[in-house]
This record gives structure tokens, C-alpha cells and sequence, in this order.
């Protein structure tokens, strides 16, 4: 469904360059559910406006479906955004016309494609639990509700590919667990591909792989160990890293080239800072500190 190489972003402003993707490279298989995590400027959110239409890559390849959105003309992207990728924010205004009632926010979309389908916004309110709630204005729905009426919107033209940036950063935990239960459903029973940007490691370790990003490039991969799971048992501690890694293994991800990114905790711990000494015994390639070149 996705494919990156050597992607590359840079912003310009006047004098100033900023690299935000780094010539990443990523891979999303058709019907995967999975998660991207990362620090605040490592690129993630950056890649995800990439995928979804909203921001032109500089240089690279990246593809979704049949679309090279590298070479993609504007008509194109304009039949891309609105077919083929749905799109949700962390805040609910960037999704929802306040005036509308539920059911006419999710109409929406359909009218501006010529396509309403009134007995299918209906049943994606009543997929997101909203089935008695359709009717009223946003104002009396809570903010759990009104990003569930924002997921029944992304789904509205029928995408191949949903695109969630921070999806529960703005609702509390009971609210987050329902909104996760609701991807997980859509994901097995429609077989849409999910793209979950986040910062929250719990939230991370419901979905069966995670991809790391560390300065525009990917670092690490986390693999869920068994995929069979149940989601209730899946997090160890939720604050940390741990609780990504009591259920997934982790790898580091080479490129093409053999470039890798070891992940800062191991160069710290062996206090490697811009050499490092490699061996390959045969059967295992050793890290270590840089050996003495004195006498």
C-alpha cells in the first residue's frame, strides 16, 4: 500500500533550509494496521502529511496504491485526498463543521464527491457507537464523540488508506480505548490500511507493528511477538518503552546501502560517540568502542 525510498522533505525560507525526512525509507503492506512513533521534529507528522496529499516531497520515491505522489499532478492529488486516503487530526476543529449536526458532517465529503450515500453515513455513526447520537450538533456531543463523528468522516468516501495523527492526544483513557477498538474493528472487518502516528507508547503497542523515526530517517521496528494477542493484555508499563517491548521484538532497520541506526541508550551505555569499532566473528557483528591507537 505504501511505499517510501529515500524520501527526502526539505522547507525553505528565505536563507534557512530544514531537512525533515532524511531519505527515509518504509513499507506498509495492504491491510496493515501499525503505528509510527517518534520525538517532536524526528519527521513523523511531516510523512504523514506526505501520504495523506497535504505537503510535496523534495526528492525520493513514495507511492500509495497506483499514486507516485511524487509526480502526481494537482488534479491528481485533488482525486487522490478525496478518494483514496482518509485523514484525521488530534484536534477536532481541523475535522468538524460546528454548525452541522453528526450525520451532516459526515455527508459532507460525500456531496463534494457527488456521491451521497445517506444509508452509509448512518451506518458509520452506528460503527463508531453513535447510532442515537447522529442527529445532534456538535456542541452536544463531548470531545470523544466528536472525534468518533471525525472517524465516520474520514471513512465517508470509501479510502483505501486511513491516515491518523495523534488520533486520541486530545481525549482521556476510557475515550482512547474505544477509539483503538474502533480502528481494530474497521481494520478486520473492512480491511482498511491504518496509519497511526503517535507519541503514546501505550497506544503504540496495541497495533502489530511500530516503526521508529529518528531525524527523518527510520531507526527501529518493533514486531509484535504474537499477533494473536489479545489487545486487553498487551501493555506492559505504559509510561515507558517497555510497554512497546514487552509485546513486540525490536530491530534495528537497515537500508539499502547497509546504513543502520543504533539507538542512542546502547552508544550511551557504551559511551561510543562518532566512532565506533566493528568486528563480524562469522556469525555475529560486534559493536564496540573505538580500540586505542596508542603504541
Amino acid at each position: 500500500m505504501i511505499t517510501c525510498e529515500g524520501l527526502v522533505k526539505i522547507y525553505k525560507s528565505d536563507d534557512l533550509e530544514v531537512v525533515a525526512l532524511q531519505g527515509l525509507n518504509l513499507h506498509v503492506r495492504e491491510g496493515e494496521m501499525m503505528a509510527i512513533i517518534g520525538n517532536s521534529g524526528s519527521g513523523k507528522s511531516t510523512l504523514l502529511n506526505i501520504l495523506g496529499g497535504l505537503d510535496r516531497p523534495s526528492a525520493g520515491q513514495v507511492s500509495v496504491g497506483p499514486w507516485d505522489l511524487l509526480k502526481i499532478t494537482d488534479e491528481q492529488l485533488v482525486a487522490y485526498k478525496r478518494d483514496t486516503v482518509g485523514f484525521i487530526w488530534q484536534s477536532n476543529a481541523r475535522n468538524l463543521l460546528p454548525y452541522l449536526s453528526a450525520i451532516e458532517n459526515v455527508e459532507m465529503p460525500m456531496m463534494l464527491s457527488s456521491k451521497l450515500d445517506r444509508a452509509y453515513a448512518k451506518q458509520l455513526l452506528e460503527w463508531v457507537g453513535l447510532k442515537e447520537r447522529m442527529y445532534n450538533k456538535l456542541h452536544q456531543l463531548s470531545g470523544g464523540e466528536q472525534q468518533r463523528v471525525a472517524i465516520a468522516i474520514s471513512l465517508a468516501n470509501r479510502p483505501k488508506l486511513l491516515l491518523a495523527d495523534e488520533p486520541t492526544g486530545s481525549v482521556d483513557t476510557r475515550t482512547s480505548d474505544l477509539i483503538m477498538d474502533i480502528f481494530r474493528r474497521l481494520n478486520r472487518e473492512i480491511g482498511i490500511t491504518i496509519v497511526i502516528v503517535t507519541h503514546d507508547l501505550s497506544l503504540a503497542g496495541k497495533v502489530d507493528r511500530v516503526v521508529a523515526i529518528r531525524d527523518g530517517l527510520t531507526s527501529t521496528e518493533f514486531i509484535k511477538r504474537n499477533p494473536n494477542l489479545d489487545d486487553q493484555h498487551q501493555i506492559g508499563d505504559q509510561s515507558k518503552l517497555g510497554g512497546v517491548q514487552s509485546v513486540h521484538e525490536e530491530y534495528v532497520v537497515v537500508d539499502r546501502v547497509g546504513r543502520l541506526q543504533i539507538p542512542k541508550a546502547y552508544l550511551s551505555a557504551l559511551q561510543i560517540t562518532d566512532k565506533a569499532s566493528m568486528e563480524f566473528d562469522g556469525e555475529r557483528i560486534i559493536i564496540s568502542p573505538p580500540k586505542s591507537l596508542e603504541g
